[in-house]
């Protein structure tokens, strides 16, 4: 079956759209790794923050983003938010909330429950964890480590 040219700009332009505001967790640890100008924002709420993290996001729930954001990131600033995996929301409202206040925005695929299953670094108030990749999740390599593989 071949697409009609209706259908494949419609395709392009929903694929392009989702790589516009969505990313991953291999994506935002070489990104950490690059340097890359971003800030990463857990929002979750404070129970679910204190029990384990990403290292190096900041914690804001997405409900208070309306109210506290500007005070913590500065506007214009690229900003990637994360919820607890892909059964939650959360995020979504979150990039949402964001998204209104004027931010460039995207939502981190796969949430921290991915990042964990990557086997990707990890902080709760006693210290660093970090958990062996799930090989249903991403590929282990002694000589590169952990990456998604695509």
């Amino acid at each position: 079956m071949t697409l009609t040219t209706t259908e494949r700009d419609a395709a392009i332009e929903h694929f392009a759209a989702k790589l516009r505001f969505e990313t991953d967790p291999s994506d935002i640890a070489a990104g950490f790794a690059a340097g890359d100008d971003f800030v990463l924002v857990d929002v979750r709420g404070h129970a679910s923050w204190h029990q384990g993290r990403i290292e190096g996001a900041i914690h804001l729930p997405h409900a208070e983003i309306p109210e506290r954001a500007a005070d913590l990131i500065p506007a214009g600033t690229a900003v990637v938010v994360y919820c607890w995996g892909p059964g939650c929301n959360g995020a979504t409202r979150g990039a949402l909330r964001f998204a209104r206040l004027g931010y460039p925005v995207k939502e981190m695929i796969g949430g921290f429950e991915y990042w964990t299953r990557e086997g990707l670094p990890i902080v709760d108030d006693a210290g660093s964890l970090t958990r062996a990749p799930d090989i249903l999740t991403a590929p282990r390599s002694a000589a590169t480590g952990v990456s998604c593989d695509c």
